[in-house]
């Protein structure tokens, strides 16, 4: 099961202080809006995102459709075959994503850890 493109999303207080940090360990911005309270960042192909007052928690992230730098994949597996799939594998959710639907959605779950998962299709 492909689940898309991975990050991990801190949820962070300080934006800028939290950017300059990752910026001194190699990172790059790449996409977000720091008006709005959130940026993406690369060292590689490892991705991190910050966002400041979205999560409670920091979060594991994947993105159906997209690669490591964020551009279009096909084909991909849709965000509710996703979920259907976890669902017949016993998986219990936060939040679905209206499987009656098409284009962007997610869903949450929650890893034994109490670890919040997110699988976020963005098309």
């Amino acid at each position: 099961m492909d689940l898309g493109a991975f990050s991990v999303s801190l949820a962070v207080d300080d934006l800028a202080a939290s950017r300059a940090f990752y910026e001194r360990l190699g990172f790059e911005a790449f996409g977000g809006d720091p008006d709005q309270g959130w940026l993406m960042l690369r060292n590689g192909s490892h991705v991190i995102g910050l966002f400041r007052g979205m999560f409670e928690r920091n979060l594991l992230t994947f993105n159906p459709g997209w690669d490591q730098s964020a551009s279009e994949v096909d084909p991909f597996t849709d965000v509710r075959e996703l979920q259907r799939r976890l669902r017949e594998a016993g998986v219990e959710f936060v939040s679905e994503v209206d499987e009656g639907g098409s284009g962007p959605g997610s869903f949450v779950v929650v890893d034994p850890d109490g670890n919040p998962v997110l699988v976020d299709q963005h098309r």
